[in-house]
């Protein structure tokens, strides 16, 4: 028998609860890795309503792995995020503990690190009135913006705005478009828009506000990292914030490319890997205070293509953090996941 045992943890119901093993989920790479391991993990499905038994379970094991959105068909992490803190303030280490995801998995980290060199032209508004105040001049005299909700996920609360009218139109009519697959453009005053938003002021406490980056249509790179090295590469080509085709939103014009997977030796990213694992995240840690243990042991970075350089290099700008729920991952992951939570499990990092 293994002397260690970890718990699993994703949203499911109690049926699936009840089903659920180490071979018949979407993590059973990861239970198989960890067995080659000899550590022992179980599946731990849960729901709100099985809190107090899935908090037992919890506590009969050495670690947690959670996989689980912030935000999923009107459902938060409020109930479970308590669960795991006490957990994790019993014994059982928790990755990503949510006061960790409170940090790095949120929007308001592409204010706070904004001067790194993944960095853009980031603001940050804390109240409504706040926002009221400063969106409608940055967003005439900076061009199109793109307004974040700080906890979220699927591109819900993520809007990409710019205006159709001159500052003296009463209207001050805006475009705008979110992320979320299937959104369509509509056209409406700013001050109604604006308005919608101020409700992203009580879940996540802030709305984080950027330049629209020009090169989206090239891409988004997700950089997978195993704590603080790269585990490897996804590029896709996205369609969020880019107005659909004429056939419409659902249409199969309208819908992103696939996620092309690559490991962390992948030769057209040698120079983002090198700047996430010698500058980037050790920065991040410093700047918002995370040790090396405290580190998710899946998370990634999402970058958009920036501006080229004078000579032709990419840049590469930060537009948002995954720690809660990071999957589909690649082929190299499961095994680094493996390694790092044997490291845990010994008293490493």
């Amino acid at each position: 028998m293994s002397a260690h045992k970890i718990a699993i943890l994703w949203r499911g119901d109690r049926e699936t609860r009840a089903k659920a093993t180490p071979a018949n989920n979407r993590y059973h790479r990861i239970f198989e890795e960890l067995a080659a391991r000899g550590i022992a993990a179980e599946p731990a499905v849960y729901a709100d309503d099985m809190a107090d038994e899935v908090y037992t379970q919890l506590m009969t094991v050495d670690g947690v792995l959670v996989w689980v959105n912030p935000l999923e068909d009107g459902r938060t992490r409020a109930k479970l995020d308590a669960v795991l803190r006490d957990v994790a303030g019993k014994g059982p280490w928790v990755s990503a503990h949510p006061d960790v995801i409170l940090k790095i998995g949120v929007k308001e980290v592409l204010h706070r690190t904004r001067h790194l060199g993944w960095g853009a032209d980031t603001h940050l508004y804390r109240t409504a009135e706040e926002f009221r105040d400063a969106f409608p001049a940055r967003l005439q005299s900076d061009g199109p913006r793109v307004l974040k909700q700080n906890r979220g996920n699927a591109g819900q609360g993520v809007w990409k705005v710019e205006s159709v009218a001159q500052p003296s139109d009463p209207a001050r009519l805006v475009a705008v478009l979110e992320a979320r697959r299937g959104s369509a453009p509509k056209v409406l005053p700013l001050t109604d828009f604006m308005a919608q938003c101020e409700a992203y002021f009580g879940w996540g406490g802030c709305i984080v506000d950027q330049p629209l980056q020009l090169r989206l249509p090239d891409g988004m790179i997700r950089c997978y990292m195993a704590a603080d090295k790269v585990a490897g590469f996804g590029h896709q080509l996205i369609k969020a914030l880019i107005p659909p085709p004429q056939e419409g939103s659902d249409s199969p014009a309208a819908q992103p490319g696939p996620r092309i997977m690559h490991g962390p030796d992948a030769a057209p990213f040698a120079a983002l890997r090198a700047k996430m694992e010698s500058e980037w995240t050790p920065q991040m840690m410093q700047v918002l205070g995370i040790a090396a243990k405290e580190l998710p042991i899946i998370w990634d970075a999402d970058f958009l293509y920036g501006p080229r350089t004078a000579t032709g290099e990419d840049t590469y700008v930060l537009c948002e953090i995954n720690v809660s729920c990071v999957f589909a991952i690649p082929d190299q992951a499961p095994a680094a996941i493996a390694r790092l939570v044997a490291g845990r499990l010994n008293g490493g990092q």
